[in-house]
Order: structure tokens, then sequence, then C-alpha cells
């Protein structure tokens, strides 16, 4: 084996020296950020922008909206983040009868203790798949709030810490609008991103199904870090420096928002710190201890996008949020 080999190949030997360079300090929390990107893309092939979106939200301790068709691996891809690091896993199917003590949990009478026990619901995971949130009533919406926001819930009035981390994948069909309950506003801005993986391309799809025949699927995927190492990942990318003029950059961007008359509503100031600490992780990722205005751009987009609302005079001349919003990114003077 020569030097090359050892070392690994030459661009993540070109990524380690960069952020070495950077100044953050120990290279060792981004080695393990790019070992949990590879490892997952190496299984969930062809959708890495998808995936770093999606560890972007964990490592900012937000939480994501996925939005998409059917079929697309949206299960796989949060099964497969949570095997990947070690972290409990929890999946609930909402459906219009699903209870708030379904995600949150509920206390039960122990005749031989005489004594209330709480019985965890499916939040008490760390990484909680919520499958089809927009089919079950708002109550029960709601009671995933306390948890996004404060990372506990209460339950007959005793609170109960989550484990951390504590990242909530959400999931919902953009298409199919039948006995489903839209998400409100309110609970829109608790996601970080929402962010879709869309379909396959002809040979990607193709690897795909070559690899289960071979039988190498989301299952026989390998740990490669743990849940501390995680909250390291997140400590370390608050260390990434955000200079007074991003600041202003990045304030300029949401005020814009807020004046477009197309939108009736505008980004919040949530919106604002989500999208400070998504430039912060995207510009870790990336080998850097400083923002440039190149990251802000890179996750503006996932992170503004689904908190803006269309006003009824735009939406009857058919506007385009998405375009309204990419022309207000461009109005905004990049600093130097």
């Amino acid at each position: 084996m020569d030097g090359s080999e050892r070392n690994g190949p030459p661009e993540a030997a070109a990524d380690t020296d960069r952020h070495k360079k950077g100044g953050i300090g120990s290279v060792k929390e981004f080695d393990l950020a790019k070992r949990l990107a590879e490892n997952i893309n190496r299984v969930f092939v062809g959708k890495a922008d998808a995936v770093e979106k999606l560890l972007i939200c964990l490592f900012s301790g937000g939480h994501v909206l996925l939005e998409d068709v059917p079929g697309v691996g949206k299960t796989t891809l949060a099964a497969l983040l949570a095997r990947s690091m070690e972290c409990s896993f929890g999946r609930i199917q909402f459906t219009p009868d699903t209870l708030p003590g379904d995600v949150a949990g509920v206390s039960i009478y122990n005749r031989k203790t005489e004594e209330f026990e709480y019985r965890p619901g499916a939040v008490m995971n760390q990484v909680l798949l919520a499958d089809e949130i927009n089919r079950t009533s708002p109550k029960t919406q709601a009671s995933l709030l306390e948890a996004m926001a404060e990372g506990q819930v209460t339950v007959d009035g005793q609170v109960h810490k989550l484990p951390r981390p504590f990242l909530v994948i959400a999931t919902q069909n953009p298409v199919e609008f039948l006995g489903t309950y839209p998400l409100p506003e309110a609970q829109m801005d608790r996601f970080m991103m929402r962010i879709s993986i869309g379909y396959p391309e002809r040979e990607q799809e193709i690897l795909m199904a070559s690899m289960m025949l071979e039988g190498r699927t989301p299952d026989t995927a390998e740990a490669v870090c743990r849940a501390e190492e995680v909250l390291e990942i997140q400590d370390r990318v608050r260390a990434v420096a955000v200079k007074e003029s991003l600041l202003g950059y990045i304030e300029d961007m949401i005020t814009l928002t807020r004046q477009e008359p197309r939108f009736v509503l505008g980004a919040s100031p949530r919106a604002l710190l989500a999208l400070v600490r998504a430039s912060q992780v995207r510009a870790f990722l990336q080998g850097r201890d400083f923002v440039k205005p190149d990251d802000v751009k890179a996750v503006a987009m996932p992170v503004l996008l689904h908190r803006l609302v269309l006003s009824p005079e735009a939406r009857m001349q058919k506007a385009n949020a998405e375009a309204v919003l990419k022309s207000l990114i461009l109005k905004v003077k990049v600093p130097v």
C-alpha cells in the first residue's frame, strides 16, 4: 500500500488540510461529519445534496420537513441516518385517529406502586420520523411543537427531557390533499428546512436495483459515529465565525421578504437565526471556520421558502414563491 492509499483519496486529504488551515482546531469533528455523509451516500445513492441539507439540520439542532412523493426513500434516509449515528430511531405513522399521547407519551396508573408512571411516546427517540404529518389532526400536530422547540414534553404536568441529539424528520405528500390537515404557518416555521429528494437519475436507479440484488440494503449500513460525537459537532459549528457584514447581508435578505407585496407573510426572526446557523454548518462542512456569502446563498432557499406565504392577489396571478424569493436574493447587495 503506498502513501496515497494510506492517507485516503486526494480530495479527502485536501479537505482535511483546508480545514486545518481554517483554524477551528481539532480536525476530528470535520472528519466525523465527512464520514457520516459518505456512509449515507454510499447506500442512499445520487442524493448528496439532500443528504447535506439533512446533516445541516442535524448539526444545527434544527428539524426538517421532507416534502416529496411516495417511494423516493424518505423513510429509508431517516432510518439510515439514525443507524449511521448509533441513535435510537422512532417512526410514527400519522393518521386522523392518532392522538397526542401517541407522540408525547401518557401517564399510566400502576396499581402495585399506587403511582402514575410515564410511558414514553414516539418522541422519546433521538431521530423521530413523523410520517405524513399533514394526515393527523391539528391537536396531534401541535403535540410536536414543544418537543421541537424546547427539547422536552409535558405530560400531566410533568416535564420529560428528550434525548440528545434530537431530530424530527417530518414527511408529507405535496400531491395528495384529500383528507389532510395543512400545517399552520406557526408549525411550518418550526422546521429549519424543507427539502425534496426527487426521483433518481437513470444510472442511479439502476445502481440502486443492483445494490438490492447484491444484498447491499440500508439494513447493512454500519455506524460510523456515536450520538456523543454528533453533539461535539453541534458544539463545534457554533465556533464558526460570522462577520457583522454577513449578519447585515442576512438581515437585508429577511427584510426584503417582509417588504415584498407578493408575500402576505415574510420571514420571521426565527428564520433569520436558522439561516445564520445553517450558514455556519455549511461553512464547517466546506472546511472553513468562517461564513461566506456563498454559504448563505446555498441554504437560503430551503430555510426560507416554506415560511413565506403568497398573497391572494399573487396566487391569482399565478406567481411562483420560489421565483419571487430567488429574485429577492439576487437583489441583496453581497458584502465584500
